[in-house]
């Protein structure tokens, strides 16, 4: 495939913030943005620039690329581009080609990446939140408050949906606030984390009974946005920590939950309190600030036994070689792969495609808002053709 056509233009995402919308030879990609970043991420845009990527990719000469014949081929795109342009406009532009190429050869974008892909990822869905990511003064100090069941995408939105719709009839008896969604469309509270880890067991009981499909319950602390001067602050209930204090606080609360997944409990450079609590939890430790898709990041993590899941957001690097690179590590190392939405989203079904081109073990993404429901029925769209396959004998 020879690149005709690109252009790059300027939209909204679903916080009204500009973001970067790319076009290859007539297949487009919008990138989303993150307002919990680590600081370890590629920056967004060059210069901190969405018009400066913009004008560069509209300039440049693409037939200096050559020809592209397969994913591999993206190599070529980053030799010339990659520190030319942020991380978001070079995930927009690699996934546009990916999708031109894909057109062309008249196949879906997550077959260019594994025609034998088969298994669906499992739904990760943000129910209650706090943190950066929610605008209320009080509010819990944990980020994001997550359920999961192991069923495939149709069965999934429904019972995530209806976690969803019970925390919003539990916390509407028991908020101060006016009950209201959040950058994710997770509800807001202010209540604190234990008390909204309370309600999430209540969920999960509510769920099982009534419907008799178990469901698991997790969360994202987003520990390094209260970490400060060697302490973690927690503004609710007005404690402090220590690293072993905290150490001691996400242990206790992983076996008085028995809670299936914790995303980054730690700072986002306490490798070593991350191993800790890998020999403490069992249950899925997950980073994300901590290893900001980022390869060499990733492989120190498997390295000190720091992590047993991994948050993958193609927009943080930008590089969906890199992407695969680090998907093809942690399934030989045997590190639970998780490809996660931002939280200021468009309707881009992209990150679908890739969670199940990737193999990926699970992708985190709430069941709410048209933006996140456009990538759940993307998934489910996947499921189906394969339902198809399967009965046609192919």
């Amino acid at each position: 495939m020879n690149i005709k056509e690109v252009k790059a233009i300027i939209i909204l995402d679903s916080r009204g913030e500009e973001t970067i919308e790319v076009s290859v030879n007539g297949s487009r990609t919008s990138a989303p943005a993150g307002k919990s970043t680590g600081k370890h991420e590629r920056p967004a845009y060059k210069l901190s620039s969405v018009k400066r990527d913009r004008d560069f990719i509209n300039k440049f000469d693409y037939d200096t690329l050559g020809k592209i014949s397969d994913f591999y081929d993206l190599v070529k795109v980053e030799d010339k581009l990659k520190t030319k342009i942020g991380a978001n406009t070079l995930f927009a532009l690699e996934a546009s080609i990916l999708k031109a190429l894909a057109r062309e050869k008249n196949i879906r974008l997550w077959q260019v990446i594994d025609p034998n892909a088969e298994r669906l990822p499992r739904i990760i869905s943000n129910t209650i939140g706090g943190g950066v990511h929610t605008n209320s003064r009080i509010k819990p100090d944990f980020q994001e408050f997550l359920v999961t069941c192991n069923k495939d995408p149709v069965i999934a939105r429904v019972i995530n949906q209806k976690a969803h719709r019970e925390a919003g009839e539990i916390i509407s008896n028991l908020s101060l606030q006016n009950l209201k969604p959040n950058d994710e469309n997770a509800w807001s509270t202010d209540e604190d984390n234990e008390r909204v880890l309370e309600i999430m067991k209540n969920i999960q009981e509510n769920i099982s009974e009534d419907s008799g499909v178990h469901i698991d319950i997790g969360i994202d602390c987003a520990a390094s946005q209260f970490f400060s001067d060697g302490k973690y602050r927690y503004k609710n209930l007005k404690a402090s920590r220590s690293p072993k204090e905290q150490i001691e606080y996400i242990t206790n609360l992983s076996r008085k939950y028995n809670l299936f997944y914790i995303e980054d409990p730690l700072d986002e450079d306490d490798f070593s309190g991350f191993a800790e609590l890998v020999k403490n939890c069992n249950c899925i430790i997950v980073g994300d600030d901590l290893t900001v898709t980022n390869l060499e990041r990733v492989k120190k993590a498997i390295k000190m036994e720091a992590i047993t899941g991994l948050i993958v957001k193609p927009n943080q690097t930008g590089s969906l070689v890199e992407v695969k690179e680090i998907m093809d590590l942690c399934k030989r190392q045997g590190i639970k792969t998780i490809m996660s939405h931002r939280s200021g989203e468009t309707l881009d079904i992209t990150i679908a495609d890739l969670a199940f081109g990737f193999q990926c073990d699970f992708i985190k993404i709430p069941v709410v808002g048209k933006e996140r429901l456009a990538k759940i029925n993307r998934l489910i769209e996947i499921e189906n053709s394969m339902r198809r396959k399967k009965i046609m004998g192919r």
